[in-house]
């Protein structure tokens, strides 16, 4: 049904509709790729496209065509250059609580097993590093471990960051009730500092691997047996054996993808390994 016309234009409600919802993606876009080099690329695309549009309607075809080929090259170039920032991009879309209604996690066992491992880890002062998958999976970053499939078990991670243990070193990636693998690479986090204090590879790991997939990390510190929980690429220390169940029990789960203001937020001074 026709609304009303603009000149030689005839508009539709599902125009509106067309054009509002282009609008919001694009918006979004711009708002995750804020403050990157990508933007730039990204106004440019638009500018291109915005011109191919009118170029069509005024059924410019010569000048059409050579946006389009345009277009083309670009996109795909945009691709390849910004493969980082498309991909922090759909790890935000991931992280979605609408996404995860679909996904159905059974974490529960695991928490217990991870939290009496990570109590008595803290105690001993062995330095640890396990990641809880949550949407999206890290494979390529499982695949520079030892592959266990094994299933979640306090004795197990107690011997796997055991400090004479061969698997010690690197972390643990669990997904659901298994451990997929241990002595795991990942990447590190620009980030060398927070709040004054020099990060160790540990935590800098920890952050990294927030940073670029859709995870909760636990870490335990081997200089002090502090406890911090990384997540969406923030740090979080000094959290309290007794409350770590509770934390990661709420982040697992869709009510825990709301904003916590927890008591575990308090940081207690201390160094880092």
């Amino acid at each position: 049904m026709e609304l009303f016309r603009i000149g030689f234009l005839s508009v539709t409600l599902f125009d509106l509709l067309d054009i509002a919802l282009v609008s919001f993606i694009f918006y979004r876009l711009y708002l995750a790729m804020q403050g990157t080099i990508a933007i730039q690329i990204f106004a440019g695309l638009i500018l291109v496209l915005a011109v191919a549009f009118l170029a069509q309607a005024a059924n410019l075809k010569a000048l059409s065509a050579i946006l389009r080929t345009i277009t083309d090259i670009w996109v795909v170039a945009f691709i390849i250059l910004f493969q980082p920032e498309l991909r922090r991009l759909l790890v935000l879309v991931g992280r979605s609580p609408v996404v995860r209604l679909f996904l159905k996690m059974n974490v529960d066992e695991s928490i217990d097993e991870v939290v009496g491992a990570v109590g008595e880890l803290s105690r001993k002062k062995y330095g640890a590093l396990i990641v809880f998958v949550r949407a999206t999976g890290i494979r390529l970053h499982a695949e520079t471990g030892t592959k266990l499939e094994a299933l979640v078990s306090r004795t197990l991670l107690l011997s796997v960051f055991h400090p004479r243990s061969p698997l010690h070193d690197g972390a643990v990636i669990i997904k659901d009730r298994l451990i997929e693998a241990a002595r795991c690479t990942l990447p590190l986090s620009n980030i060398t500092t927070w709040q004054g204090i020099l990060l160790g590879t540990r935590h800098r790991a920890g952050i990294g691997i927030s940073e670029q997939a859709d995870v909760i990390v636990v870490i335990v510190s081997e200089e002090t047996g502090t406890i911090s929980i990384a997540e969406n690429g923030t740090l979080y220390r000094g959290i309290a054996a007794s409350a770590l169940k509770k934390e990661l029990r709420a982040r697992l789960s869709v009510e825990g993808d709301r904003s916590l203001a927890s008591a575990w937020r308090t940081l207690r001074q201390g160094g880092w390994s």
